[in-house]
């Protein structure tokens, strides 16, 4: 009987430099460069630090649309697939994830730019796909109105497609370079795409070959149901939120059940919840120190601000904050992050919030899972890991001094439990996963011929 590989826990790093949504003002942190989002030297020494740690991979988010009322490090960020190919250098193990959208690239650009990244970096890269919740993008590229959902995920979904048989253009040997015959290609095994679908028209092939991990490891965020097919259907490794054990669960289980009804093997999809940890000297003061940086980190102003984001920056200050909330708003996200928006809208009519609530809860937010001492906070990453409620946990670098406590307090603890890695044992980002290279259906085709 083979013996099974033991799960491991994976890591990954969030970066959002001066302060991302709900941290407007996280750059006052004397510890944190005010020009820290666009510092190429101060990512380089914290993604060395997640590497020292052993972290799987580093998550770089981003989005093409900005308001006065955006956070600071969205005002103010490198575009993301320079940023890590910057990083690519400065690393040797670490895997390198970048968000890029199929409602805004076209996707033999972005096939190429990411096997670029992939082979700059060994095997390293990741893609995060999104397909753009801010609607206020589309002005930025020419369009007058942004996809609805429906078309945007159908575009993504043929995107996907698209851009793995790019990606898969040439076979492993299909490059001799053999000095001895003066041969460089070998004809046969470079193969054209010839897509012709409801979106794109992708005739190929793409001019760049396989990494050492095959192809970029694909990502994927997204809770409304087209999200999540989308994600059993294509992704490797899933972000995610999750307040309680039990959302975790549900949202585990529920990937795994639709991965499987796709004749996908569920274990080879890694869900990864992002979290914001606090790690103090005891359980309370860690409790005070997250009570401390959330209530200095984002006034009821910005708030208020932001809490327009997801409703397609609709602006709420117009309204009557001692008013109930109003849940008319809801039409204007049918364009934007429309699921977070309804999540919110009927959670405040189920409890005839007024508006000022609604923002004062957006500050305070709910009771965090992993707050407290080290061990404290070990042991409850423990329990969702054995208790199936993600494979992994994106973390939130935040502040400094509380990433440097996660790295030399808590790893140490998840490591000697035999939870994590003391170690890399692989050098490409599949090899952290645990998951297998994609095979290039051409060759395998070949090979069946032959055989």
């Amino acid at each position: 009987m083979t013996q099974q590989p033991q799960r491991l826990l994976k890591l990954g790093l969030v970066t959002t430099g001066v302060g991302g949504p709900g941290e407007f003002s996280r750059w006052l942190d004397p510890e944190i460069p005010v020009d820290a989002s666009v510092n190429i030297d101060w990512y380089i020494d914290i993604v060395r630090q997640a590497e020292a740690a052993k972290f799987d991979l580093v998550f770089i988010v981003d989005s093409q649309f900005i308001t006065p009322d955006s956070p600071p490090h969205y005002l103010n960020r490198l575009e993301p697939l320079t940023l890590l190919s910057a990083l690519a250098v400065a690393t040797s193990h670490i895997g390198l994830v970048g968000t890029l959208t199929t409602s805004y690239n076209a996707p033999f650009n972005l096939a190429r730019r990411l096997a670029s990244l992939d082979l700059i970096s060994k095997g390293r890269a990741g893609w995060n796909v999104v397909t753009s919740g801010d609607a206020g993008t589309s002005a930025n590229y020419g369009l007058k109105q942004h996809y609805d959902y429906d078309t945007r995920y159908g575009r993504a979904r043929e995107y996907i497609d698209v851009v793995q048989g790019l990606w898969r253009s040439y076979e492993d040997d299909a490059l001799p370079r053999d000095r001895a015959t003066g041969q460089f290609l070998d004809p046969t095994k470079l193969h054209a795409l010839n897509h012709e679908g409801p979106y794109f028209s992708v005739a190929g092939p793409l001019n760049i070959q396989r990494s050492p991990q095959g192809e970029p490891v694909i990502f994927q965020a997204g809770d409304s149901d087209q999200g999540r097919d989308l994600g059993a259907a294509h992704a490797d490794a899933i972000f995610t939120h999750a307040q309680t054990l039990s959302q975790g669960q549900a949202f585990y289980e529920d990937i795994k059940r639709r991965a499987a009804a796709l004749g996908r093997a569920p274990e080879q999809i890694v869900i990864m919840p992002g979290f914001t940890v606090f790690v103090g000297d005891t359980d309370d003061h860690a409790r005070e120190l997250e009570r401390h940086w959330r209530a200095h980190d984002h006034s009821f102003a910005q708030a208020l601000g932001e809490l327009g984001r997801a409703f397609g920056w609709h602006d709420f200050r117009q309204y009557d904050l001692d008013a109930p909330f109003p849940a008319a708003a809801l039409e204007h996200a049918k364009l934007s992050f429309y699921t977070q928006a309804k999540k919110l809208t009927d959670h405040a009519v189920a409890n005839s919030l007024t508006l000022r609530q609604v923002v004062e809860q957006s500050r305070s937010g709910r009771r965090n899972p992993f707050v407290g001492s080290a061990e404290t906070v070990a042991h409850e990453i423990a329990r969702w890991f054995e208790g199936r409620a993600l494979d992994g946990l994106n973390i939130h670098a935040g502040h400094p001094s509380q990433f440097r406590r996660f790295t030399q307090e808590v790893v140490p603890i998840l490591q000697a439990r035999g939870l994590f890695r003391t170690d890399y044992a692989h050098t490409t980002l599949r090899g952290h996963l645990g998951l297998p290279i994609p095979a290039n259906r051409r060759e395998a085709a070949r090979e069946a011929v032959e055989a």
